[in-house]
């Protein structure tokens, strides 16, 4: 985006690359998606259209607003988010150690609210509501889909294929709606912004169908927290490369620590008892 691109085209060319790439391999795979019951294909494709419609595009409004490091670091509460639906509807129970947990990810994102990291341009903290609202879709659909492993016979990759589907109807949909008669002005950026974009949507598709396949074999409550040090990756690259145009403290840095650490607490080993 720093090269001339959006929030929102950033979501149509990463969630474009994904679909060209995961109904290539339905096709490749043999094509029999549709055998699943109706009531599935129609329920995997609502759900993306939440969490990856909405919550990809809340996800790179954040990141623009507030900066990579910032914002990673709030999408991280999502397994926060993930337990307390897991417990609500799946009935998964939290522990005296998870209420532990519980309060290091609100200290931590706290901390990373008031860090005065992020976009050196500066940010408002009311800006934290579109990663958090990222996470909090992002959870949705992951119990969600957890549901339907567990109760049907999809497999991952018609559950990927479905769910990018769905996204990028519903952001194409949004875009026809809110461009009208500037179509063309705004797919008009240049190509280093598109060339980053599909690199982007390239090593989105590899990751969200890793998570697709850790869903169907594992519990959210186990699996949502592996992908939490994203943050830590996030503040590492950030300092290599985009030193220019974010900061990171040392209040940042402490805050997404606790963050991830709240997280493991909340789903890992339990090893503290009150």
């Amino acid at each position: 985006m720093e090269r001339g691109g959006t929030p929102l085209l950033a979501s149509i060319v990463v969630v474009s690359v994904s679909v060209i790439g995961y109904w290539l391999s339905l096709v490749i795979r043999g094509f029999d998606l549709f055998a699943l019951p109706l009531w599935v294909v129609g329920a995997f494709f609502g759900i993306g259209l939440v969490s990856t419609g909405l919550a990809r595009l809340l996800n790179y409004v954040g990141v623009e607003r507030a900066g990579a490091s910032v914002n990673s670091a709030t999408v991280n509460t999502r397994p926060l988010w993930a337990t307390i639906l897991a417990i609500v509807f799946l009935g998964e129970s939290i522990t005296a150690q998870g209420v532990v947990g519980i309060l290091c990810v609100v200290s931590g994102l706290g901390l990373v609210a008031f860090s005065g990291g992020g976009d050196i341009t500066g940010w408002n903290k009311r800006d934290l509501l579109f990663p958090l609202g990222a996470a909090l879709t992002f959870a949705f659909g992951n119990v969600a889909r957890r549901y339907l492993f567990t109760n049907t016979g999809a497999t991952p990759l018609d559950a990927v294929a479905l769910n990018e589907l769905a996204g990028l109807v519903g952001l194409l949909s949004f875009i026809l709606y809110s461009q009208r008669g500037q179509l063309r002005s705004f797919f008009r950026i240049p190509r280093e912004a598109y060339a980053y974009f599909v690199g982007c949507g390239i090593f989105s598709a590899l990751a969200l169908f890793g998570l697709f396949a850790a869903l169907e074999r594992g519990q959210v409550t186990v699996v949502d927290p592996l992908s939490s040090p994203t943050s830590l990756f996030a503040i590492l690259v950030t300092v290599l490369f985009f030193r220019q145009v974010e900061s990171i403290t040392r209040r940042l840095l402490v805050g997404a620590v606790l963050v991830i650490s709240g997280v493991v607490l909340i789903t890992g080993p339990q090893f503290l008892t009150l």
